[in-house]
């Protein structure tokens, strides 16, 4: 729908987003080193080893032994650090690296931890909840960073964000109605696409996640909805 490049939102809490950064920098490095920056048999070992399979999740099948790295619970949040290709990390990054900052800032940093991670797990419950049986991995980082495009437009609904609308289309919108059209195409296509590579279920828990915890997670006196701008 559109690539995010720029809001025009002021830090008041927080000069260093570092945690938010750091999370980006994993990203990155987990796919350019482990992942060896998409090669196909290390992202489908990767995919396997850490991403997370729903009935592998639930006990219902057995990895491989050389497959099985951790316990099967830590997947629901290991398969966010881990992406398909250039474009699937590409994307999930600029999200992140546009509103992530600015939900750090509102909550700070542990707490915006907690927070992410948390949408990461909702994102990937709701998945494996879908098809317990599926043995189909999931992958990639749509669902923690749902939760933070969820929390962003219940702080920031009101700021301007530039935008490259189609992917060549200049545009300078509100939060309110950019997000809020990408939220209800998450929430549109989780209904009617079946199959395909995209997990519009992860990104509808990880928005429920995010606009639910944003609300407890944020600091004291941050207020919800813009509410202090004129």
């Amino acid at each position: 729908m559109f690539i995010p490049l720029y809001d025009h939102n002021r830090r008041v809490h927080v000069r260093h987003p570092y945690v938010n950064l750091t999370i980006i920098a994993a990203n990155v490095l987990i796919f350019l080193l482990y992942q060896r920056a998409g090669e196909q048999q290390a992202v489908g070992a990767s995919s396997y080893s850490f991403g997370l399979i729903p009935a592998v999740f639930f006990d219902l099948r057995d990895l491989a032994p050389q497959l099985q790295v951790l316990p099967d619970w830590m997947s629901v949040v290991t398969y966010s650090f881990l992406h398909g290709g250039y474009m699937h990390l590409i994307g999930n990054m600029l999200f992140l690296w546009v509103f992530g900052d600015n939900v750090e800032d509102a909550m700070g940093h542990l707490r915006y931890l907690a927070f992410y991670l948390l949408c990461a797990a909702a994102g990937g419950y709701a998945y494996a909840l879908l098809d317990v049986n599926s043995e189909v991995p999931l992958i990639g980082a749509s669902g923690a960073v749902s939760g933070v495009v969820a929390a962003y437009l219940m702080l920031h609904p009101r700021v301007k964000i530039w935008v490259l609308a189609l992917g060549r289309i200049p545009l300078r919108l509100t939060a309110f109605w950019l997000l809020g059209a990408w939220i209800v195409y998450q929430f549109v296509n989780a209904l009617v696409v079946e199959g395909g590579q995209v997990a519009f279920i992860a990104h509808v828990g990880g928005l429920v996640a995010g606009a639910v915890l944003v609300v407890f997670f944020r600091r004291r006196g941050v207020p919800l909805f813009d509410k202090t701008l004129a």
